[in-house]
């Protein structure tokens, strides 16, 4: 944040500005701001790369889930469609990471209430009979992060094909998909670069449709979208994060940010532009068969989903936790925050 009687003037004002962004060459004043977040989130939805004749993410008459942990990306994306005009509601999924979770839910359940929206809130451990934290210690070869993400996208989307939801959106920012870009690049995961897109279009029965509106903003263009909007969020990272190497790849992309402005986006949307070569080399446009699982009935490519197996594997570990024998995951189950 910068600006004062010395300090730059908003592009569009010229008023003074609170914020200068050197990839944009521009600085801003606090209303302009949220006005060139909101249109860059516009320009996301209206026309995302990488996407087939450059169709739009979703419409107004979609019903939206907007995936939210109480971090300043998934508020603030949660904030914008609000003000935008979409049909929009939030999913909380509690992971079961001590006062970490329970801060985190407050904050949903709090934003939800200040805008009147309505907010899902579903109990990892209640509904599934295990947390982030139990299923990484015991009878998986996953990483926590592993576990929580498996769990996070499984429960995505059930609630939302469960409750009737067009499109699950999330707060994968800027830094987040270059970072996973880079990531990708450097073990030539041709597969997942094949699958790296703002839209994940719903491939079988029982899925829907994954898009990630804030793909053109960085983490510090958000986060001072919260603190010019008064959006209060989780400021600290996830305890159990380390050892992420998600974290180093996004330190040498900041770095090379502040030699030359920009290189994130050109390094991203250069990707996203000449996609098609990585779905053409791997025949992703088809991609495998998608079927129901045996177990739960959500979409997968072999007979049991990856989702199931770990249940089952970590529930044979945890009778007592779980208080059953593995069985199908029952169907979600929340406790709605309304307005």
């Amino acid at each position: 944040m910068s600006g004062g009687a010395d300090g730059p003037s908003c592009a569009v004002c010229r008023a003074p500005a609170v914020i200068e962004e050197p990839r944009h060459r521009a600085a801003w004043c606090p209303v302009h701001y949220v006005d060139h977040v909101q249109n860059q989130v516009r320009k996301a939805i209206d026309h995302p790369q990488a996407t087939p004749a450059r169709e739009r993410m979703f419409g107004y008459a979609d019903r939206l889930l907007v995936a939210v942990s109480g971090g300043k990306d998934s508020l603030a994306l949660w904030d914008i469609l609000l003000d935008l005009g979409y049909r929009v509601d939030g999913l909380y999924i509690g992971l079961g990471i001590g006062g970490y979770s329970r801060r985190s839910q407050e904050i949903c359940e709090a934003f939800a209430q200040q805008r009147g929206a309505h907010l899902h809130v579903v109990d990892l451990a209640e509904t599934y009979g295990f947390s982030t934290v139990t299923g990484s210690q015991v009878a998986t070869n996953r990483s926590t992060c592993g576990v929580c993400g498996l769990s996070k996208r499984y429960v995505f989307n059930q609630v939302a094909v469960e409750r009737g939801y067009d499109v699950v959106v999330t707060g994968h920012n800027l830094d987040d998909e270059a970072a996973t870009l880079l990531g990708n690049l450097l073990r030539w995961h041709e597969d997942f670069l094949a699958r790296q897109r703002p839209v994940l279009p719903a491939t079988g029965a029982n899925q829907v449709r994954k898009c990630k509106p804030l793909y053109r903003l960085s983490e510090r263009e958000m986060a001072a979208y919260c603190v010019i909007r008064g959006i209060d969020y989780v400021v600290e990272e996830c305890p159990l994060v380390d050892g992420n190497t998600g974290h180093e790849h996004k330190e040498i992309l900041s770095a090379l940010e502040r030699a030359a402005p920009g290189a994130k986006a050109q390094f991203l949307f250069g990707f996203l532009d000449r996609h098609e070569r990585f779905t053409e080399a791997e025949g992703a446009d088809d991609g495998p068969t998608v079927v129901a699982c045996g177990r739960c009935g959500m979409p997968t490519v072999g007979e049991v989903c990856a989702f199931c197996r770990q249940r089952e594997r970590i529930l044979a570990v945890l009778p007592v936790t779980a208080g059953a024998a593995p069985a199908p995951p029952s169907p979600a189950t929340d406790r709605n925050v309304a307005p």
